[in-house]
């Protein structure tokens, strides 16, 4: 009898705080199994509690947009969670252009004004886009070319989720515009015409 109820107490224990969680210890160098656990008798609740999320983001750029990301970089308790967020800010005319997150899935939630958005397939190219509202929801597939850019007119935001701490971006235009990436080969392998390449790596800041 005493042998059950010692194998019931050892069910029924509570993990440990370093089985729970594993605040980042930012100092160090990430990798692929993230970072090093902070001490959990150093942790206190307001560790889980990230308050930067709540401003507007500053609107007042080349793309009339911002993105106020809450990765682990930003929120150390994310560590090892395998989930992170963002905010999202589009001003009148404002866009996140074409863009992938190599290791994450996405979901946008609207929570004020209206978003077009969208995704481009691998497979066969095909384009879903789709005018997301106050109150609803889209996915885009990891990895997928998407975007999003203001749809009605006046101020919106979004919210953000990825099943990742770090869900990577990419995103195309600063990809071939934005570098040293040479105009001759950009050209042959977009088929754009050079003098309008020239005129983009202006605008982005890129050479060559």
């Amino acid at each position: 009898m005493l042998h059950i109820l010692f194998l019931f107490a050892l069910v029924l224990a509570p993990a440990s705080h370093a089985a729970d969680f594993c605040v980042a210890k930012l100092k160090g160098a990430g990798g692929v199994s993230g970072y090093a656990c902070r001490d959990p008798a150093m942790v206190t609740a307001a560790d889980f509690v990230f308050k930067g999320i709540v401003t507007s983001g500053n609107t007042t750029n080349i793309i009339n947009a911002a993105v106020t990301p809450v990765f682990v970089q930003q929120f150390p308790a994310l560590n090892g969670l395998g989930l992170s967020t963002a905010r999202l800010d589009l001003a009148p005319g404002g866009v996140i252009p074409l863009h992938t997150h190599p290791a994450a899935n996405e979901i946008l939630v609207v929570t004020s004004g209206v978003i077009k958005a969208g995704f481009i397939t691998s497979s066969s190219n095909k384009v879903y886009i789709a005018t997301v509202k106050k109150g609803e929801v889209m996915v885009f597939p990891q990895g997928l070319l998407h975007f999003q850019i203001n749809g009605g007119g006046v101020p919106a935001s979004a919210v953000v989720t990825f099943n990742s701490p770090e869900p990577g971006l990419q995103i195309l235009d600063f990809a071939l515009f934005a570098n040293d990436f040479p105009t001759e080969l950009v050209t042959g392998t977009t088929f754009l015409d050079p003098a309008l390449v020239k005129k983009l790596k202006g605008v982005l800041g890129g050479t060559n």
